[in-house]
């Protein structure tokens, strides 16, 4: 199984960026992983919140295919403990599936179509986070996950 992390828009923060990329670094002992910015669409006069969600809709869709699994990050997804996180991680690697998408959206969330085709939605936190905080808040957890199906020693109960 191939694991992905669709972020809209790119990292600003140079020392966000470093923990990311420490925690994609260490990910990757473990699973097959790719990263994927997609270049977020700015919001002008002339465009609406809704036009946004849809054209960055779009294009995370195009990355896609029907035998995927897509994951969104979202605050009104449903929240696991970080071993209920691994256990679900595990249940994709078991099951067969060959492409696990997790996706952290634009400023003004997912399009309609991208929650229709959303296989689940989890939440990380009843708290707001910035957009380039999860990205680093998600890395860790899935790291976790992994060291936690490994049976090493990361995590403690």
């Amino acid at each position: 199984m191939k694991t992905h992390l669709l972020m809209i828009g790119r990292t600003d923060e140079a020392w966000l960026g470093t923990g990311i990329a420490e925690y994609f670094k260490r990910i990757t002992r473990y699973i097959p992983f790719q990263d994927m910015v997609i270049a977020d669409i700015k919001k002008g006069k002339n465009t609406t919140e809704t036009i946004v969600k849809e054209k960055e809709g779009e294009l995370i869709l195009k990355q896609v295919s029907a035998g995927d699994i897509l994951v969104l990050l979202d605050e009104n997804g449903k929240q696991l403990t970080s071993r209920e996180f691994s256990s679900f991680v595990e249940k994709q690697m078991v099951g067969g599936v060959r492409n696990l998408f997790f996706v952290i959206g634009g400023a003004y969330g997912f399009s309609d179509a991208v929650y229709a085709r959303a296989d689940h939605k989890l939440g990380l936190s009843r708290m707001t986070f910035s957009h380039q905080m999860v990205r680093l808040i998600f890395a860790e957890q899935l790291y976790r996950a992994m060291s936690i199906l490994n049976n090493e020693p990361y995590h403690h109960d």
